[in-house]
């Protein structure tokens, strides 16, 4: 019997943030594959070994984890004042679906390193050395990341001595800039707070009434409060991932939220919109230990914060997330704001289960709608391996 042969298409396998994806130029994917579609869907499930029944991705590029199922499409803008297109699929580990609701905060610092060195910004754009700046439209989200690229003898500088945690190695700094990060969510009207409201009381079938902020900006999140969930804040990831009991809660209130923010119309529908929104919740500061053994103290940090991605706990922190948080925090009122010690302010560092991150947010309020001109953070982005992956012919 006959077997269609394994075909390969360029691709550079790349670290940003606290994640790891597979990067494409657009040009470079199959024809099928270059617009929105099935074709395009099945050929990046099988990139990253999806779906999977054992939860392992064996048989592809994915790391069976949230922070690992995930794929990056860049092209040269069509937008102007843009230098590059930036589209970004969330894998699903075990079942058959790309979610393409939302944005990856993490490897969007990946994708000015990754646009500069595949020749998709201008060269009269680059400094040999300095930092080059490119502006990356979020096709996914309909906004705008500025990124500051370290360069070096007229290449990206990747190696360098900023620490992430969560990130094993040093490596060089990229800041980000997401302006506007209020995302403009269909059924949300465009509005940071959905509901109208900084607070709202939450209904969850089988867990309770909740105090909850929902808030749309840098991802869809949903914030509440760790005590009343029965949590400290101080958690690490096997105190839930571990517990299907506290994994199906988690998954109740993100559906029930979710219907509330506007993002779905019915709490099923919530199973194949994985990716967002998110839930997090929230404390005061506390001492404890990081996932790598490094103490953290409550000195330190301004509140705790998890959060969950795809059904599991977090291992650090999802950069769209800190947007949410860094946002939330600098509005008077809202739980996050309030776990920090209320008032205002325009940065704040959190504990997360690696350590800590700093996140910074400019907000104002004008007619009594809250807006965000921009949040800020720095990560760090490094090439793994480049060439070509392999898929089988007819796999799209």
């Amino acid at each position: 019997m006959a077997h269609v042969a394994q075909i390969k298409i360029s691709a550079t396998y790349m670290r940003g943030g606290t994640s790891k994806g597979v990067f494409f130029r657009l040009q470079d994917l199959p024809e099928r594959a270059q617009v929105p579609g099935e074709a395009r869907d099945q050929l990046l499930m099988r990139v990253i070994g999806s779906p999977d029944p054992y939860g392992k991705q064996i048989d592809g590029m994915g790391g069976a984890t949230s922070s690992t199922s995930k794929t990056v499409i860049v092209a040269k803008s069509t937008r102007p004042d843009h230098d590059v297109d930036y589209l970004f699929g969330q894998v699903s580990i075990d079942k058959p679906f790309v979610d393409w609701s939302g944005n990856c905060g993490n490897l969007s610092a990946a994708v000015g390193p990754f646009a500069i060195t595949n020749g998709l910004v201008d060269l009269a754009n680059i400094p040999p050395d300095g930092v080059a700046t490119v502006r990356i439209w979020q096709a996914n989200i309909g906004k705008t990341i500025i990124a500051h690229v370290p360069m070096t003898g007229g290449a990206v500088q990747e190696t360098g001595d900023f620490e992430l945690d969560g990130v094993t190695f040093p490596a060089a700094e990229v800041q980000l800039e997401f302006m506007d990060p209020a995302a403009e969510e269909e059924g949300a009207g465009g509005s940071m707070f959905p509901t109208g409201n900084l607070v709202d009381d939450l209904e969850v079938p089988g867990v309770g009434t909740l105090k909850a902020t929902m808030i749309n900006a840098g991802i869809p999140t949903i914030f509440v409060n760790a005590e009343a969930i029965g949590y400290t804040g101080t958690e690490l990831q096997e105190a839930i991932n571990g517990d299907p009991k506290a994994l199906a809660m988690f998954e109740t209130i993100r559906a029930h939220g979710a219907v509330r923010m506007g993002l779905i119309k019915h709490v099923d529908e919530a199973a194949k919109r994985q990716h967002t929104p998110k839930v997090a919740f929230v404390a005061k500061p506390a001492d404890y230990v990081a996932s790598s053994g490094k103490p953290v103290k409550a000195g330190d940090i301004d509140l705790l914060v998890r959060a969950m991605s795809m059904g599991k706990l977090h291992h650090a922190m999802m950069g769209t997330a800190a947007v949410a948080i860094g946002t939330a925090a600098a509005i008077p009122g809202t739980l996050v704001n309030l776990a920090a010690g209320g008032g205002e302010r325009n940065a704040v560092r959190f504990g997360h289960p690696s350590g800590t991150l700093r996140v910074g947010a400019e907000a104002s309020q004008v007619n009594g709608e809250w807006s965000v001109n921009k949040a800020i953070m720095s990560r760090s982005a490094r090439v793994l391996m480049e060439g070509w992956v392999r898929v089988p012919g007819d796999a799209f």
